[in-house]
């Protein structure tokens, strides 16, 4: 038998979500049998799995061993060789920098299980070591909850990540994202002379084989309403290349790179909706799209209501293709 008591992490959320959180190896066949068998208890009592867990509850399972596999070790944390860039943390988010070529977690480029490179090497794992060595994240304290990323932003893309500390502030966050809370600008360049700005519209369907999308001029069966904003903050007369600051006023995949492929400007370095070799062979082997501001409303009486009516900006810096338009403007 294996006993639990629920802290405040854990509280809050379903019998059933817990438990799978915490015994990974246990299929679903099985954690209801078991629920429904009493093998499961709360409180010593008979328990189902809606049940709303409360802090200070202890959960009993009566399974056998091999379901149980042991976390992480600490020392594991040690070996982590990313240092995150941090833009901003208090004591519920952080609010990170993530460079080019850097995988957020290893289910970003699809199955976890066929996804490239190490779990050390992503930036999830580099911030969960750095609340460890900071003594705000113990693994073996924990139940079912580990900080978490609220947010991902493609491998070869660049730009702000948020990162929950505690289940409160992954609640909190996750909901203000769906409401359309978070408020992001990118900023991006692209080819040719763009004009002074516009507002792009159009429709978007994504194709789940291919990992891409299309856009079409009118909607069409499985397609989604995109409208994408821009500005023209600079232009390359030499290379033909604009500076844009962008906004997702709906956020769909990839949706920045297709509708400003479709509509005639692919970014600096595209290679999957815009093939140009003169990219690749001048350097630039990702696209030049980076999420450089983030800003939040909606956030009244809530853990994160300190965000309020604040902008969070990367340093400018650390974009690489801002260079390109160095002194020079619209």
């Amino acid at each position: 038998m294996r006993s639990f008591t629920v802290n405040q992490n854990d509280a809050g959320q379903r019998l059933d979500k817990f438990i799978t959180k915490t015994i990974r190896g246990l299929p679903q066949s099985l954690l209801y049998k078991y629920i429904r068998t009493k093998r499961i208890k709360v409180d010593g009592k008979r328990a189902h799995e809606g049940d709303i867990l409360a802090a200070g509850s202890v959960v009993e399972m009566y399974i056998p061993d091999e379901f149980f596999s042991e976390k992480a070790a600490n020392t594991e944390y040690d070996r982590v060789k990313l240092v995150p860039q941090i833009v901003y943390e208090d004591e519920n988010i952080i609010l990170c920098d993530k460079k080019p070529g850097i995988l957020v977690h290893l289910g970003d480029e699809g199955d976890k299980n066929t996804a490239e490179g190490h779990e050390r090497e992503t930036l999830l794992f580099a911030l969960q070591a750095y609340l460890v060595k900071k003594g705000e994240y113990d693994p073996a304290a924990e139940n079912s909850f580990a900080p978490a990323l609220c947010n991902r932003i493609d491998r070869n893309t660049g730009g702000i990540v948020i990162f929950a500390k505690n289940a409160a502030a992954l609640r909190c966050m996750n909901e203000a994202i769906r409401d359309g809370n978070v408020h992001k600008k990118y900023l991006c360049a692209v080819h040719g002379k763009t004009g002074p700005g516009a507002l792009l519209t159009g429709y978007l369907r994504k194709d789940y084989k291919t990992k891409t999308v299309t856009v079409f001029p009118e909607m069409k069966p499985g397609a989604k309403e995109i409208r994408t904003k821009y500005r023209t903050m600079a232009y390359n007369r030499e290379k033909d290349l604009s500076l844009l600051e962008v906004e997702l006023l709906t956020g769909r995949t990839h949706q920045i790179r297709a509708h400003m492929a479709y509509a005639g400007f692919p970014l600096l370095g595209e290679g999957k909706y815009a093939r140009n070799k003169e990219d690749r062979k001048a350097g630039f082997s990702y696209q030049a799209l980076y999420s450089w501001k983030l800003s939040f409303t909606g956030l009244e009486d809530t853990p994160l209501d300190g965000l309020m009516d604040r902008e969070f900006a990367v340093d400018k810096q650390n974009i690489s293709f801002l260079s390109l338009f160095e002194n020079m403007k619209y």
